[in-house]
């Protein structure tokens, strides 16, 4: 009796994804953005009925999580996403300059691999497959492990729809055996042309190492500044409504309070009202055995678990409103646990004398471990808006909003997208929110407007005599000659 090797099925399989992908590819080329388009919206149609049944079934799968804002989750990446790329120009002529006689064309990388988080497994999908799609590239989803048969039954259904639409068969698909050589097969192949990673920082060695392009979502882990012009009980209440967002699992939530000190009492008061429990050391480190394991890494029981349940399993005693824990700490350092993102809604808190320390605060905040790709500011002046802007070391200042929704583009006007990029993770640079511009080459053609003699006027009648006889044209030869030895001497 043979055994069956589950690790050589995988490795089958993505090569398979891989061939089908590449001849799809190469049909999506001829299709025009119209064509292109139908499919998108067919696609964003067709799931709009799934959005809280899929959500259901992922935290059913995961156990991360509330259904009910994952199900708002799938509707944006549904409804607003695709009504962002409607009318949108990516493939093709996408710019055309006739003064200047210059032209951009959107070409399409070809084959996409799309690593899906467990976190956000439903609304990832849909946006990853959505602007492949939009942009002519094919796309091979690989799941987490963790919410697989939810990521499977998202590609099932976004896959029969495109189909009907006219999507050539190879266009998506899904791996259904997951395993890390299987990962290893689809990043390394020689035609995969672009890898995105949402969410996923362990692979991130990985990716470097196979040196191939890629794009990564990077860890939020971001702080948000409270100043003291800003409209407090606003400010707190968009700050708790989005660290406890789907219960804190959103990566671009908030992660660190820093407090303007004229302020500080009083904010702190608003956060009590709001649902805020502040720990004691006592109870922070209780939470810590929640959160962390022997060896330091993130529990992943403890992920997207709401603040009740994380007081129950670490025997804290809060009262029934208790929405979000808060540790005030005084220093940024390495070795506190409490520096390191969290996927639940917990927020460390540091209070500044002045906005000029807090921007400094904030620096150390999005310096620890290089991670940080978000920013918030509430306040109403302007200057320290700006200075705020002008010197942080992140990808996006958000103002006056939650950073989890305005992150994504739901309250604000950055694209709207599930997949964030950072200032410096990834071989194809992408600090922008993920959208399909970042899946083109965009091909530059000039159209010739002048002589190459015209370029340098002022030796044109020195070069005409060097010209041959009969010829009231200059060679490029001879101009390039009498060029490098004018620079010579």
């Amino acid at each position: 009796m043979y055994k069956v090797d589950k690790d050589l099925l995988a490795i089958q399989e993505a090569r398979i994804h891989i061939e089908a992908a590449k001849e799809a590819a190469i049909e999506l080329r001829d299709f025009s953005q119209n064509q292109l388009d139908e499919i998108v919206d067919q696609m964003a149609v067709a799931m709009i009925p799934y959005c809280q049944e899929l959500a259901e079934a992922a935290v059913v799968e995961t156990a991360y999580g509330r259904y009910q804002d994952k199900a708002l989750k799938n509707r944006f990446s549904c409804e607003f996403v695709s009504k962002k790329l409607s009318g949108k120009q990516y493939v093709g002529v996408i710019a055309e300059d006739q003064h200047n006689q210059t032209l951009e064309i959107g070409v399409p990388l070809g084959v996409i691999v799309s690593l899906i988080p467990a976190t956000s497994p439903v609304s990832t999908t849909i946006h990853n497959v959505l602007i492949a799609i939009k942009s002519g590239n094919s796309i091979i989803v690989s799941p987490h492990p963790r919410a697989k048969q939810t990521i499977q039954q998202t590609v099932k259904l976004l896959k029969e729809a495109a189909l009907l639409a006219g999507l050539p068969d190879g266009g998506i698909n899904c791996m259904q055996l997951v395993s890390t050589t299987s990962t290893d097969a689809l990043l390394s192949h020689e035609e995969t042309a672009l890898t995105i990673v949402t969410g996923i920082p362990k692979l991130l060695p990985k990716l470097y190492q196979m040196g191939k392009p890629f794009i990564y979502g990077g860890s939020g882990n971001g702080p948000v500044f409270i100043e003291r012009t800003c409209n407090l009980k606003q400010a707190i209440h968009d700050i708790v409504e989005s660290r406890t967002f789907d219960h804190g699992i959103v990566s671009a939530a908030e992660q660190s309070i820093v407090l303007d000190g004229p302020i500080s009492e009083r904010a702190k008061d608003e956060l009590n009202r709001q649902g805020a429990h502040f720990l004691s050391e006592a109870e922070a480190q209780r939470l810590l055995g929640v959160l962390i394991k022997a060896n330091g890494e993130l529990n992943a029981e403890s992920v997207g678990c709401s603040a009740q349940e994380l007081a129950k399993r670490a025997m804290i005693e809060v009262a029934k409103e208790t929405r979000i824990f808060i540790y005030e700490q005084d220093y940024v350092s390495d070795h506190n646990p409490f520096s390191q993102e969290f996927f639940s809604p917990i927020v460390a808190l540091f209070v500044e004398p002045n906005w000029q320390e807090a921007c400094e605060k904030c620096i150390e905040l999005l310096m620890e471990g290089g991670k940080s790709h978000t920013l918030v500011i509430h306040s109403k002046d302007e200057q320290v808006i700006r200075e705020f802007a002008m010197k942080k070391p992140v990808a996006r200042v958000l103002v006056n909003t939650p950073s989890t929704l305005g992150g994504m583009g739901a309250t604000t006007n950055l694209f709207p997208s599930m997949t964030l990029g950072s200032t410096s993770l990834g071989i194809v640079q992408g600090s922008d929110n993920i959208s399909p511009e970042h899946l083109v080459r965009i091909r530059k053609v000039g159209y010739g407007v002048r002589r190459f003699e015209e370029c340098f006027p002022s030796q044109r009648e020195n070069h005409s005599v060097t010209a041959n006889e009969g010829n009231t044209q200059p060679s490029i030869e001879v101009i390039l000659r009498q060029i490098i030895n004018e620079i010579k001497e």
